[in-house]
């Protein structure tokens, strides 16, 4: 699977990518010369929505057409398909995330609803965010599915 470096226009869909399991660095603020210095330095693909940039430096990259998230998310998962069992990423900082053994450690890091009525937990070891399965995931797949979704011609 492609890993990518995303613009600092495309920070939402860097989100959302990172969540299906694509290895998505973003950067706020950064220059295009350091983005494309970090992409050619990782081998990533750079997410971009500015023109210039591409005409500018010679860079492996992909043009995101579409303003619209949900649009976004479909050209990109057109054209870099998601595979199969992806590892699930941190949303804010692309760390892989790692199952949660212990239901105690993270008592202390969920709401105390979440916590009782959840089993299974996932902790980025890098800035401790802490993901589970609740309510908001049928809203999550059922967007995701409408991206992957081939349009009628």
């Amino acid at each position: 699977m492609e890993r990518f470096v995303a613009d600092a226009m495309l920070g939402r869909l860097a989100r959302w990518l990172r969540f299906l399991g694509y290895d998505v660095l973003y950067f706020r603020d950064i220059e295009d010369r350091e983005l494309v210095k970090t992409a050619r330095a990782g081998d990533r693909v750079i997410l971009t929505r500015d023109r210039g940039l591409v005409q500018d430096f010679h860079v492996r990259h992909y043009l995101v057409e579409s303003e619209i998230l949900d649009e976004k998310l479909s050209e990109v998962l057109g054209r870099f398909p998601l595979k199969q069992n992806p590892d699930r990423r941190c949303m804010k900082c692309n760390t892989e995330v790692v199952a949660v053994t212990n239901k105690e450690e993270i008592r202390d890091s969920v709401p105390e609803y979440v916590y009782f009525n959840h089993d299974s937990f996932q902790k980025c070891p890098s800035c401790g965010s802490i993901y589970w399965e609740g309510s908001h995931m049928r809203r999550i797949i059922k967007r995701i599915e409408k991206a992957v979704k081939p349009k009628d011609k």
